[in-house]
């Protein structure tokens, strides 16, 4: 069973950062893209970034390229999402989601298999 929990959301001031982290469990974590979505109040849930299954090919959203960095670690079965210079327009719910396809890039929920609880992060202006 896949099991995919985050971490590190929380309250930040404008121009501030923050790391989140998403641990997956229950299948080989490698083998797998990963994404980050997010979801504001009263939206669509949105595409962030996404990160190849070796980690070679990152792909961002146009509202985070050159703040938002993905990651990921094979060896600790994680994948992170820095986010440097936030805006309060950042305030959301984020989800971190793994993917069975193997095309590139991975843009669109329909696209993503199993989901995270998602953790909240909130700007400050």
């Amino acid at each position: 069973q896949v099991q995919l929990v985050e971490s590190g959301g929380g309250l930040v001031q404008a121009g501030g950062s923050l790391r989140l982290s998403c641990a997956a469990s229950g299948r080989t974590f490698s083998s797998y893209t990963m994404g980050w979505f997010r979801q504001a109040p009263g939206k669509e849930r949105e595409f962030v970034a996404a990160i190849s299954r070796n980690g070679f090919r990152t792909y961002g959203a146009d509202s985070v390229k050159g703040r938002f960095t993905i990651s990921r670690d094979n060896a600790k079965n994680t994948v992170y999402l820095q986010m440097n210079s936030l805006k309060p327009e950042d305030t959301a719910v984020y989800y971190c989601a793994q993917s069975n396809g193997s095309s590139w890039p991975r843009m669109t929920r329909n696209e993503y298999n199993y989901w995270g609880q998602g953790t909240q992060v909130t700007v400050s202006s």
